[in-house]
């Protein structure tokens, strides 16, 4: 079925939001496994056009089915009447004519968000995107060869590292968090699956405002400001997060600051006084112009 809705569906595959690893692309349409009301499903996304085409398999409504692709890809934004907010702006106007169609890539799993973000700190898209991948493919459920992310029941109780595996099972088959890669943050990922386990409701965060979700989230080991407002943004919906880096901070100094040296906090505290309910997509748009256009390798 079309769902008309405009969006750049490459863009928004790849554009390393710490949602998910992109989908499984297959001929000229994106794939996935979706959980839909605790029922599994196979997602299939293609570009028709300016819009998708969607299909799906399992044993879920059509209504339902439609209600969450619409929420992963954040469908029901207005991108024109975004568009038109950006226009009005003079450091911002050009953004839209090299990002057209890029929209939010909301998470499936805000679980999967939480630890995907925590493993994007301090790396490169492809290496976390693959260490997200390969924790699926190592725990998670298979379904039609196509696998869930591990739930933090299970994986509270991975091995860390060669050192512990080999301790407990006298044998290493890397079957451990350091074996998909995620080095430094293992402990961290750890440690979160502990909290979300067995001290904090995921669907709480949700229920909260955006500063008591983003004080709760701080609390996780691993998650600082940055992290934090990934999670926020792309895991729960709190679009007036700015996530804010030092890739963020040289694009703010020089569209706004003459590239005047700031503080990271300074520029998140900016972002969302600045841009409000549009911060998150403003951050999203800046940070994929500035790639795009050549800004960013004038800005190193």
């Amino acid at each position: 079925m079309i769902i008309e809705a405009p969006i750049d569906l490459e863009l928004t595959q790849i554009s390393g939001q710490t949602s998910q690893p992109p989908w499984n692309k297959i001929n000229d349409s994106y794939n996935d496994l979706v959980y839909v009301n605790g029922e599994p499903s196979i997602f299939s996304v293609k570009q028709t056009g300016e819009n998708i085409d969607f299909s799906y398999t399992g044993n879920v409504s059509q209504s339902s089915a439609v209600e969450k692709v619409k929420k992963i890809y954040d469908l029901d934004f207005d991108l024109d009447k975004f568009y038109k907010y950006l226009d009005s702006y003079d450091e911002l106007r050009d953004m839209s004519k090299f990002c057209n169609g890029l929209r939010l890539f909301q998470a499936k799993d805000p679980f999967e968000c939480i630890i995907s973000s925590i493993c994007s700190a301090n790396n490169s898209i492809k290496r976390w995107t693959n260490s997200i991948s390969d924790m699926k493919e190592k725990w998670g459920r298979n379904f039609n060869n196509f696998y869930s992310f591990p739930d933090a029941d299970s994986l509270k109780e991975f091995y860390l590292d060669d050192e512990e595996e080999l301790l407990k099972e006298n044998v290493v088959k890397n079957n451990n968090l350091k074996a998909c890669g995620v080095g430094y943050r293992a402990p961290y990922m750890r440690k979160a699956s502990e909290i979300f386990s067995l001290e904090m409701d995921l669907s709480d965060i949700s229920e909260m405002s955006y500063d008591e979700a983003f004080e709760t989230v701080l609390k996780v080991p691993g998650v600082g400001p940055k992290v934090a407002d990934c999670i926020l943004l792309y895991g729960f919906g709190f679009r007036q997060a700015f996530p804010s880096d030092v890739w963020i901070k040289r694009i703010v100094s020089y569209l706004y600051f003459d590239g005047k040296d700031i503080k990271v906090e300074k520029v998140r505290e900016f972002g969302m006084e600045e841009f409000g309910d549009y911060a998150g997509y403003v951050q999203l748009y800046m940070f994929h112009y500035a790639r795009k256009s050549g800004l960013m390798e004038k800005l190193k």
